[in-house]
């Protein structure tokens, strides 16, 4: 093999593995989840469970797009969990949304870094205008006014486990 060949050869590697590094990180790619749906806990600094949530998961770039807007409602204890590859800068739009909902932000290290009121768009109204932002690797969103109910607070601690 001449020099020549192997630097091609190198570099069309190299290639490679920076375009699947980008796709996977900028979320194009699935992030790494084997069900559909998952329990979730979030667990106040005392060690009590504050709230167990029945979590739909979104963890493909469609299922985060689409979210929620596809619902009627949530009913309490029921929410979506989306799924990213890595903790980010995250903003959340109320796009075609027919009801309130609480988006609770949470980083990489599980705990949760903000907490949301998001009010579904009135008629007439975009909701890509309804525009909530945090950090998070992971976004949970429950019926509005849950966070308030459950005394969810920045600082709690998000615990996942899949369901088989």
């Amino acid at each position: 093999m001449t020099l020549e060949r192997a630097s091609k050869l190198l570099l069309a590697l190299a290639l490679a593995l920076l375009v699947g590094f980008v796709l996977v990180e900028a979320s194009v790619l699935p992030a790494p989840w084997t069900d559909d749906r998952a329990e979730v806990r979030i667990v106040g600094d005392d060690g009590t469970t504050k709230a167990e949530i029945d979590a739909e998961v979104a963890d493909t770039y469609r299922e985060r797009y689409v979210g929620l807007s596809d619902h009627e409602s949530l009913e309490t204890g029921e929410g979506m969990l989306f799924v990213h590859r890595s903790e980010g800068d995250r903003t959340y739009v109320m796009r075609d949304m027919d009801f309130d909902i609480d988006i609770v932000f949470v980083g990489s290290d599980g705990e949760i870094t903000t907490i949301h009121h998001a009010r579904a768009p009135e008629p007439g109204e975009d909701g890509e205008d309804l525009q909530y932002s945090g950090r998070a690797k992971w976004v949970l969103e429950v019926p509005g006014g849950y966070a308030n109910e459950t005394g969810l607070e920045v600082g709690d601690e998000l615990v996942i486990d899949e369901t088989r």
